[in-house]
C-alpha cells in the first residue's frame, strides 16, 4: 500500500527556512562562546544585519521553492551563493563605515564557514533520509498519466530523467486503440481512461495528468468532474502556447478564473527585490566608475562638435516611451522615425565613437536610467522606436520583451546577439533570448548575467 508523509510534502520551504536561520544563530552564538566573546550590542547588531541579509537573497533567489521539481546540486549552489554574499555585503558594510576593528575577523570568518557547513550538510542529510524514506514506500508519489500523446511523451521522459521528483508513473491511458496511435511507443499504454479515473477514486495514484489535445474539451471536463468527491491532483498540461506563457498563473475576476498567458514575471515582491538590486548596484558602480566616466566624457567633447550625452527615444516597460542616454559616438544624433544602425565602417562613427562602442563605455550613462527607474541592469536592451516598429511586424512575439525593464545588459547581450541586426535572423535569435530570460526570471539570473557580461558581455562581431 502506497504510503505518504504529509510532513515532507509542502514543508520543505518551512523547514529548510527554519533550519537555516537556526544554523546562523546557532554558529553565531558558538563562535563567541568558543572564543570566549561577550554578547555585545554590537554583535546583536551584526546578528541581526545579517539574518536580515541572508532572509532577503535566499527569497529573492528561489532558495525555498519546491525542489521536487529541481536538482539537489542546483539548490545546494544556491544555498552557497546565498550565504556567501550575504556575508560578503556584511564585509564590505564593516569595511565601509571603518567598524572592521569593533568585530573579531576570527569569529565572523569562523561563522561564516560553520554557518556554510550546516546549511549543506542539512540539505544533504535531509535528502538521504528522503531517499531512505522513498526507498521504503514513503513520500513516493504515483502518477498516471491521461492520453499517450506528444506532450504526454515529453511529461513521461522528464519523470523518468529526474527520479529525485520522487514520482513513479503507473503507465498511459487512452481511450483509441493501439493501432490509431503513430509514432510513439504503444507498449507504454496499459489502459483507458476510465481505468486511470478509477485509480484516482481509489486512491491508488496521486497524480493524474491530463495530456489530451484542448480539442477533448469535453472529455476534461468529464473527467475533473468526476473526480471532483476525490482527492486526486489533477493537472492538466495543454498542447499549446506553453512556450509561450509569461509566468502563468491563475487569477480571477469577481467569480470568473483566469488563466494569465502574457504577463510580467516581475510583480508583488519580486519587482521590489529586482528594483533594491539595480538601485544598489547602479549606485555602487556610478561611485566606481566615475573617473571613466568623466575620463569618456573629456574625450567625447573633444573628438568632436556636439553634446557629450546622446538622448535617444526608445519603449521602455509596457511600450512607453523613456530616453536612454549614452555618450555621443557619431557625428550625428538620429532620434527620427527612421533610424539607421551603425553599420562596420560606418563615417558617422567618430575615433572615439568606435572605441567606445566597441568597449560598450558609450552605455555607462545608462546606470543613470536605472537609478531613475526607466531601466534595468538586466533585461532586454532597448531598440530605437523606429526598429520596434519595424520588427514589431516581422517577429512573432517581438513586444513581449516590453514586459520587464529595459536593461543595459541581458542574456542575449552574454550570448553574443547584441550589435547590429542587418538580418531577420538576427533579430529573430535577440528576442529568443530575451524571451527566455523575461520566462524563467529569477534575481539569482540577473546576477548571473552581470557576472557573464564582464568576460563577453562587452564586445561582439557584430558591434561596430
Amino acid at each position: 500500500m502506497h504510503k505518504r508523509s504529509n510532513f515532507y510534502i509542502g514543508q520543505s520551504g518551512f523547514l529548510f527556512r527554519l533550519l537555516d536561520l537556526l544554523a546562523l544563530i546557532t554558529t553565531f552564538f558558538s563562535m563567541l562562546f568558543f572564543y570566549n566573546l561577550n554578547v555585545s550590542l554590537e554583535y546583536l547588531l551584526l546578528l541581526s544585519c545579517q539574518l536580515f541579509l541572508f532572509s532577503y537573497i535566499s527569497e529573492s533567489f528561489g532558495l525555498y521553492r519546491s525542489w521536487r521539481l529541481g536538482k539537489f546540486s542546483h539548490m545546494c549552489i544556491l544555498a552557497v551563493l546565498t550565504i556567501s554574499i550575504s556575508f560578503m555585503i556584511i564585509f564590505m558594510l564593516l569595511f565601509l563605515i571603518k567598524q572592521g576593528e569593533t568585530y573579531s575577523r576570527v569569529v565572523v570568518f569562523g561563522w561564516y564557514s560553520c554557518a556554510l557547513i550546516l546549511l549543506v550538510g542539512a540539505r544533504y542529510l535531509i535528502r538521504q533520509v528522503k531517499r531512505i524514506r522513498r526507498t521504503k514506500g514513503f513520500n513516493v508519489e504515483k502518477v498516471a498519466i491521461v492520453g499517450l500523446t506528444d506532450t504526454g511523451k515529453n511529461l513521461y521522459e522528464e519523470i523518468i530523467k529526474h527520479d529525485e521528483l520522487g514520482f513513479e508513473c503507473v503507465g498511459f491511458y487512452d481511450d483509441r486503440q493501439p493501432s490509431r496511435i503513430e509514432n510513439l511507443d504503444v507498449s507504454l499504454l496499459v489502459g483507458s481512461i476510465n481505468d486511470a479515473v478509477d485509480l484516482a477514486r481509489n486512491g491508488k495514484v496521486q497524480k493524474l495528468y491530463l495530456c489530451l489535445p484542448m480539442i477533448a474539451e469535453k472529455r476534461i471536463a468529464d473527467i475533473i468532474e468526476t473526480l471532483g468527491d476525490s482527492t486526486v491532483d489533477v493537472l492538466i498540461t495543454p498542447d499549446f502556447l506553453l512556450k509561450n506563457l509569461m509566468h502563468a498563473r491563475i487569477g480571477s475576476v469577481g467569480e470568473v478564473d483566469t488563466l494569465s498567458v502574457f504577463e510580467s514575471p516581475v510583480n508583488g515582491m519580486r519587482r521590489f527585490y529586482k528594483r533594491t538590486f539595480d538601485i544598489v548596484f547602479s549606485l555602487c558602480t556610478i561611485i566606481a566608475i566615475s573617473p571613466v566616466l568623466i575620463a569618456v566624457s573629456i574625450a567625447v567633447y573633444l573628438s568632436s562638435p556636439g553634446a557629450i550625452l546622446f538622448k535617444q527615444d526608445r519603449y521602455g516597460l509596457d511600450g512607453r516611451k523613456i530616453k536612454v542616454w549614452k555618450f555621443r559616438s557619431m557625428t550625428v544624433a538620429e532620434n527620427a522615425d527612421k533610424v539607421t544602425q551603425a553599420r562596420k565602417g560606418d563615417a558617422r562613427i567618430t575615433k572615439v565613437g568606435a572605441f567606445i562602442r566597441r568597449t560598450s563605455l558609450d552605455e555607462l550613462p545608462q546606470f543613470f536610467n536605472v537609478l531613475k527607474g526607466d531601466m534595468s541592469v538586466v533585461g532586454p536592451r532597448p531598440h530605437a522606436v523606429a526598429h520596434n516598429e519595424e520588427y514589431r511586424k516581422l517577429v512573432t512575439y517581438y513586444m513581449l520583451r516590453h514586459k520587464v525593464l529595459p536593461g543595459i545588459t541581458g542574456w542575449a547581450q552574454v550570448n553574443g546577439w547584441r550589435g547590429e541586426t542587418d538580418t531577420l535572423d538576427k533579430m529573430e535569435k535577440r528576442i529568443e533570448f530575451d524571451l527566455a530570460y523575461i520566462r524563467n526570471w529569477t534575481l539569482w539570473w540577473d546576477v548571473k548575467i552581470v557576472f557573464l557580461t564582464f568576460f563577453k558581455g562587452f564586445t561582439g562581431k557584430n558591434v561596430y
